[in-house]
């Protein structure tokens, strides 16, 4: 559905986005990510052809944006950080002016009544914009996006500014979308990333330095094999039997999560997988094992290690 080619942008002698190259699929959900002056805002812009790129295509539903502009727009549904809005119109008044804008040929009444039902904006419908809420506003933002059922939807920070009930009630909004567009969302909230994204995209300096699934990336990323395992029995003798426990490089003993039942951080040696080897020693002590689980780095310990500079250029790839 989107496929970006070769792209790079130069303002003068700079380079903001240098040969990047990647795709999205129908009906997924690409997080895209970067720090402050990695490319990512140009990317996007070039994406909605809002700038032109200095070299390369980005196709929108196999329509270049620099060849047919018009067409290739007429696909996206596009959410900037601060959304378009006229705070001085109604809601339906503002969204019936987006329909005419659009030159949307869909019926509607029963159009604009499934996108405000969509975004739960209906209660709304007959307020001034400006007398909303931060969250409503937002909401509003999304279902302007969404008017003519636009098969990509671009979201730059749609949950910047909110608190943690419109963010989730935000995130629950592009997750039912995803079942029905393409969405690549871009936001500094990497939990509401991982939450949502079927895919991470990281632009660093201009380049992608990595294109894969959170999971994916954790492995790539880190060479530790760390274990959480939540242990029944008595907390010392555990500890000592946990650290004879050959490839074990540390153990750490937690809090008593309940009575009796202890949490342990065990770590082993680079490539090793000490899973079996606890339960072998679980067993021979007739402990009961009630929790077991590998650490994963979570998206923002993966955008920090490779946006430090360890790890640059992981991507699919990589991973053949």
């Amino acid at each position: 559905m989107i496929e970006v080619r070769n792209l790079t942008k130069h303002y003068g002698d700079k380079k903001a986005v240098d040969n990047i190259s990647f795709t999205v699929e129908n009906g997924e959900i690409l997080g895209f990510l970067g720090p402050n002056g990695a490319g990512k805002s140009t990317t996007m812009n070039m994406l909605t052809g809002y700038i032109s790129s200095t070299s390369g295509q980005a196709l929108i539903n196999g329509v270049d944006v620099l060849e047919d502009p018009i067409r290739a727009k007429s696909f996206i549904g596009y959410l900037p950080e601060i959304p378009p809005l006229y705070l001085d119109m109604t809601v339906k008044s503002y969204l019936n002016f987006v329909f005419d804008l659009k030159r949307c040929k869909l019926p509607r009444r029963s159009h604009m009544k499934d996108v405000m039902t969509l975004c739960k904006i209906k209660e709304v419908e007959n307020r001034l914009i400006k007398n909303l809420s931060k969250g409503y506003k937002q909401r509003v933002g999304v279902a302007q996006a969404l008017i003519g059922n636009p098969p990509v939807l671009i979201l730059d920070e749609p949950t910047v500014g909110l608190d943690p009930k419109q963010i989730i009630e935000i995130r629950t909004l592009i997750k039912r979308l995803g079942k029905n567009h393409t969405v690549i969302l871009s936001s500094h909230i990497l939990s509401e990333i991982q939450a949502v994204c079927d895919r991470v995209v990281i632009i660093n300096k201009g380049v992608i330095a990595a294109d894969d699934t959170a999971s994916h990336l954790s492995e790539q990323v880190t060479t530790d094999h760390r274990v959480i395992a939540r242990i029944e029995g008595e907390k010392a003798e555990i500890l000592q039997a946990l650290r004879a426990i050959e490839g074990t490089k540390y153990v750490r003993a937690d809090m008593e999560r309940e009575k009796g039942i202890w949490e342990f951080e065990i770590e082993a040696e680079p490539g090793r997988d000490i899973r079996r080897d606890i339960n072998a020693v679980a067993r021979e002590h007739e402990w009961n094992i009630l929790m077991l689980k590998n650490m994963e780095m979570t998206l923002e310990d993966i955008f920090l290690k490779i946006t430090m500079g360890e790890q640059l250029g992981i991507g699919k790839e990589d991973t053949k």
